[in-house]
């Protein structure tokens, strides 16, 4: 989360960035008997290499075993909010935390990256992080876990350079693709990285100088002249003049002619970031595994403004990666609270709307971010929201994975840790308390991770369920509620109905 759900309105404090903990040997030990597993020993061999399995929907080793990805973003307690996971790196205590994630089910292991500990300087790698990165990766192949690197981001700070729009600046960009070549390089062949996340969260933004400037090249090679814009755009008015066609406004405007232009551009300016750093990576490493961490509002089934839409749409992105990742929180109607049935089942198939249009390309779909909170009370938004049981967050969550388990093929819970100085929900979504007592989500987890691991994914099934107009929703949010209302209605008949003998 970039804060995934920085937003207006409920969702400026829905979910979050990072947390903290210590942890001490008689809570490791405790652990160890709760979860009933045995200590992690080293790795005899190197992990089997993770690829696309021949369905093209699964993943399988190397050697033909299937891998389901069931897994935390990683991040520790006490390093401050965003936690400092390189700044602060202790190799001791990553030692011991991977230890309970196997414990508790987990085989893989979400990390972002940093400009401030790996890229300081366009086109030059930091010794120092790429020696903590080692022993990182080192680590988790002796705890038999697999790497899921993201970013690089600004979690330990942003150099003047990296400041500027990252997704139409084509200095920045080059300066991204330089970095992927040169990390790729340095772990190619490293089968402990499972795959390669080239940001979480990416969102194209809305009007910057390098969008404005691109907005009109882009309107010129699509239509060639201020009269052919004016004729295809068709409304009263001054025609638009070449080079100066200005950025539409963020407003509703249902099937507007150009607001439709300018969010079809924003998905080209996606898309040539995605092709670009994917390329980069597949140069230096032809074996790895590329993929983008999308926000849910990359498929528009909700959003708070047009300008919210991401502009990430998974049918787009899809030729340049390997599988999609989709993020989740449940913010259908506001701020999720339990105790209501029907808000419940709102979220529920408010996700299953999200991930059947990011499976829709064909190809695998992790859900690499999911969770919400339990075990106590919030003190975001003044603490008004309701505590809520172990035993809720547990619910919520399974069920997010059982809505989602013909859909999807892998699933990574928010954190590890519940994160107490964390600025939304990330303070108490960890499958572990920040003194590191197994959750009741922990032993849930546990317990589906096994259950996927050995288990294929059933096929696709059909789904009575209305389509998604994205011309409309991406033009108007009110067209995105609608159609949230209208699937609701088709999942919840659905769900009524008896189960088939």
């Amino acid at each position: 989360m970039n804060g995934p759900l920085s937003r207006e309105g409920s969702a400026s404090s829905a979910v979050g960035d990072w947390r903290r903990r210590g942890l001490r040997a008689f809570a490791a030990a405790s652990l160890v008997l709760l979860l009933t597993v045995g200590t992690v020993a080293r790795a005899a061999d190197p992990l089997p290499k993770v690829r696309v399995a021949a369905d093209g929907r699964t993943f399988v080793t190397a050697g033909g075993k299937r891998y389901v990805p069931f897994g935390v973003s990683y991040f520790r307690p006490h390093t401050g909010w965003a936690p400092q996971v390189w700044k602060q790196f202790d190799a001791s205590a990553v030692r011991q935390d991977f230890q309970l994630m196997r414990e508790a089910g987990v085989n893989c292991v979400r990390v972002f990256l940093s400009f401030g500990s790996f890229y300081q300087q366009p086109g030059v790698l930091s010794p120092i992080g790429l020696e903590k990165f080692d022993q990182f990766l080192a680590l988790a192949e002796e705890a038999g876990m697999y790497v899921h690197p993201t970013g690089p981001d600004h979690w330990e700070g942003l150099p003047e350079w990296a400041r500027g729009d990252r997704y139409a600046d084509d200095t920045v960009l080059s300066a991204l693709e330089t970095f992927w070549k040169l990390f790729a390089t340095r772990y190619r062949g490293r089968t402990a990285l499972f795959a390669y996340d080239l940001l979480n969260e990416p969102e194209v933004r809305w009007d910057t100088p390098a969008m404005r400037d691109k907005w009109n090249r882009w309107l010129a090679a699509k239509y060639g002249s201020s009269e052919r814009i004016g004729s295809a755009w068709g409304g009263p008015g001054p025609v638009p003049s070449l080079p100066g066609v200005p950025v539409p406004p963020p407003s509703e405007a249902p099937g507007s002619k150009p607001l439709l232009d300018y969010q079809r551009f924003r998905e080209n300016v996606a898309e040539e970031w995605t092709r670009r750093q994917a390329a980069a990576i597949k140069a230096a490493d032809p074996n790895a595994l590329v993929t983008v961490g999308l926000i849910q509002w990359s498929v528009p089934s909700l959003v708070f403004g047009v300008q919210h839409y991401s502009a990430f749409r998974p049918d787009r992105q899809a030729p340049f990666l390997d599988f999609i990742e989709i993020h989740f929180y449940p913010l259908d109607q506001g701020f999720y609270e339990y105790g209501r049935p029907e808000a419940e089942e709102r979220n529920l198939a408010y996700l299953e709307s999200v991930v059947r249009e990011a499976a829709r390309p064909g190809k695998p779909v992790v859900v690499a971010e999911f969770g919400w909170y339990g075990g106590g009370r919030l003190t975001i938004d003044g603490g008004k929201h309701p505590a809520a049981t172990e035993e809720d967050q547990a619910r919520w969550c399974s069920r997010a994975i059982d809505t989602t388990a013909h859909l999807a093929t892998g699933w990574l819970n928010w954190g590890f840790f519940d994160c107490p100085e964390a600025g939304d929900v990330s303070q108490l979504t960890g499958l572990f308390t920040v003194d590191g007592k197994a959750k009741a989500w922990a032993r849930t987890f546990q317990g589906l991770a096994a259950h996927h691991q050995g288990q294929a994914m059933p096929p696709p099934k059909p789904l009575a369920r209305p389509e998604l107009d994205w011309d409309a929703c991406i033009t108007s949010p009110r067209a995105s509620n609608e159609f949230r209302d209208r699937y609701f209605q088709a999942f919840r008949a659905e769900r009524a109905r008896p189960a088939q003998p």
